[in-house]
């Protein structure tokens, strides 16, 4: 790579930077929609050799994937709203609770003041953040009559994840050459081969890991409700995405759940099918989920995940969550690279000092 080149990437990274740093406002829907467009090519692939054409192949793709999230926020959202006010009505009673059986107990063995747990304002606060939020339509009203544009703009947002998906997904593959095409000539194979690793590492976590969370936390889900357990989909969908991290899921979804059994049940049985149901749910992620849907690909490191979530929402929002794990995973494959070269280089072999002759 020669200078020019080097400085003209490296203005390209700047300038895309600075647009993303500017135009963060307006960039959700384009990034869903990528997201979205990424995860449903390989299937409009597999649907185009086989003889359709891209168009009804994109058009199956996307009637699909429009089906099953209709069908899952028309099942999930009305019983995720119920289990929310449900929660908040209980908050009340599980602070007396505290109070009368676990406070006294820290206080005891620990020294720690009453004073310093603060449950009253923890409850108020998330009760009146409740109350403002099932109000919603007090602030839209306000807002529109406010700022009509905000609101125009925000269903702009809304109705633009469908359409930006379904065109970036028609054209995808024709993208990808185009952009392939642009490249310096002499460096075009090995960023063929960067992006090639990149894909694989983005396609073992996002086709892979996030498809495991999702059935994970439809597994938990239905599983606790069979046990009956009240917050049966609360506590399934928050295991369920908190297995990013291996066994964190069952961790969290597994004390929660075993919290909100203690509440609500008097008998032993329904902490045995607690027990029962994330144990199955390990097993199906080791034995089934896991091999089948992202099998020995070389995935992101979980905390590699997190950070990288967490540094992107620091520095760009929500548009920085969207693209923190392509950049996590750019980044992760330019490293194991520099690695190698840095291993070959002088800077790890240190070279022999030179020996002195005798006269």
């Amino acid at each position: 790579m020669t200078d020019s080149q080097r400085w003209f990437i490296l203005g390209i990274l700047l300038i895309v930077i600075a647009l993303i740093y500017l135009l963060k406002p307006i960039l959700p829907p384009f990034l869903v929609g990528m997201v979205l467009a990424y995860l449903g090519d390989p299937i409009a692939d597999k649907l185009e050799a086989k003889g359709l054409s891209r168009t009804w192949a994109v058009t199956i793709v996307f009637t699909v994937l429009s089906f099953v999230g209709t069908l899952l926020l028309i099942i999930l959202l009305p019983q995720l709203i119920l289990q929310i006010k449900n929660l908040i009505q209980n908050l009340p009673i599980w602070q007396q609770w505290l109070q009368v059986n676990v406070i006294p107990i820290l206080h005891t063995q620990l020294g720690i003041e009453p004073s310093a747990f603060k449950l009253d304002t923890i409850t108020q606060h998330i009760t009146a953040t409740w109350r403002d939020a099932g109000s919603f339509l007090t602030p839209i009203i306000k807002s529109a009559t406010a700022s009509g544009v905000a609101i125009v703009t925000a269903l702009a947002n809304l109705f633009l994840v469908p359409v930006v998906t379904f065109y970036l997904l028609r054209d995808w593959d024709i993208m990808m050459a185009k952009i392939s095409s642009l490249l310096p000539r002499s460096i075009e194979p090995v960023v063929r081969q960067l992006a090639s690793e990149c894909d694989e590492v983005l396609g073992a976590f996002l086709k892979g890991q996030l498809i495991v969370m999702l059935c994970l936390g439809l597994i938990y889900s239905t599983g606790l409700w069979i046990v009956g357990l009240q917050f049966a989909v609360i506590i399934g969908l928050i295991a369920g995405l908190a297995s990013i991290v291996p066994y964190m899921g069952f961790a969290i979804g597994i004390g929660a759940a075993l919290i909100a059994a203690a509440f609500q049940f008097d008998s032993m049985l329904p902490f045995v099918g607690v027990v029962v149901v994330f144990i199955v749910g390990q097993i199906l992620e080791g034995m089934v989920l896991t091999p089948l849907l992202v099998g020995d690909r070389i995935g992101l490191h979980p905390v590699a995940v997190i950070f990288a979530i967490l540094a992107g929402g620091q520095l760009f929002g929500f548009v920085g969550i969207l693209i923190a794990l392509p950049v996590a995973a750019i980044i992760m494959v330019l490293l194991r690279h520099l690695h190698d070269i840095y291993k070959l280089s002088d800077l790890y072999h240190t070279a022999p000092e030179p020996t002195q002759q005798d006269d």
